[in-house]
């Protein structure tokens, strides 16, 4: 049984430690603002009908799944390690890593294999088993606490956990040996939430909010001028979102147009405006933008 809950508030979880930075500035982006202090797990949050609670990623995945907390941000590793059966809303592909098995530098998985048993220490110890499993490896798991990447030599012969850039595994002398999954930060929901009418339909604007932040990173808005001879031209190229935004200008001298475009595209976009007779263009970042 669920614990009982306070009407309609939804009952969000909050990550601590290294993937909580990027989680609160994509929430202050969306215009969600957090009152608390150092030591403070319970944070006061702008949204109406929302309450708080700061938690380590692991912990979210068993309050999720117990059904103590409605919403949460954590990342795909631990729901994998639990074995957790929660509903994905969102995937931010914030903090992208991968959880592989690494060992010290010159050590083949195939080398671990013909010489026999070892140990492996990790805190998957799900993950660690299904992959020694896999693999038909003779090993055994040593769970270990935080700072895996320490264990090798002297107290295991290789590790399993997650990298980002692999500068970690590198200074400690190790290598990958074989990649188990990718993860990122994702926002999970309790499947009580989805059977609920109301509350589902306030985690999906919850999760419009959060979209409506990365996809105004990925675009900006460009706006210039253009005549009305070129203007079929220059609106015809632009990759906008569904159509662009066109203005007469003052004196019948033309046309405004303004467009949300991919920013990566910006660099090849801005030559081609001009060359097509577009003129004072100018470039914003949008905060957010809702399809």
């Amino acid at each position: 049984m669920s614990p009982k809950r306070d009407g309609d508030v939804l009952r969000l979880a909050l990550p601590k430690g290294r993937i909580a930075e990027g989680v609160l500035t994509l929430l202050s982006e969306a215009g969600v603002r957090l009152r608390h202090g150092p030591r403070q797990y319970r944070p006061v949050i702008s949204l109406p009908d929302f309450e708080v609670k700061i938690l380590k990623p692991q912990a979210i995945v068993q309050m999720l799944r117990v059904g103590s907390r409605d919403l949460g941000f954590t990342g795909a590793d631990w729901v994998a390690e639990f074995d957790a059966d929660l509903v994905e809303l969102f995937d931010t592909g914030l903090d992208p890593v991968r959880l592989v098995a690494a060992a010290p530098a010159g050590v083949t998985l195939e080398q671990r294999v013909v010489d026999g048993p070892f140990i492996v220490a990790s805190e998957y110890e799900r993950l660690t088993r299904r992959w020694i499993a896999r693999r038909g490896l003779d090993a055994t798991v040593l769970r270990s606490f935080g700072a895996t990447e320490v264990y090798p030599p002297e107290d295991a012969d290789c590790i399993v956990d997650v990298v980002a850039t692999g500068a970690t595994l590198a200074a400690h002398g190790l290598e990958i040996l074989d990649e188990l999954m990718t993860s990122s930060t994702r926002l999970y929901a309790s499947p009580a939430v989805i059977e609920s009418p109301s509350l589902r339909r306030r985690a999906e604007d919850f999760v419009m909010l959060l979209r409506s932040v990365l996809e105004a990173r990925r675009r900006v808005m460009v706006e210039l001028n253009v005549s009305t001879r070129c203007l079929e031209h220059v609106v015809a190229m632009l990759p906008c979102m569904r159509e662009p935004t066109v203005s007469p200008l003052h004196g019948g001298a033309g046309y405004a147009v303004k467009v949300a475009v991919p920013r990566d595209e910006l660099p090849m976009l801005i030559p081609q405006i001009r060359a097509l007779g577009g003129s004072d263009i100018v470039v914003t970042s949008p905060v957010q933008i809702v399809p």
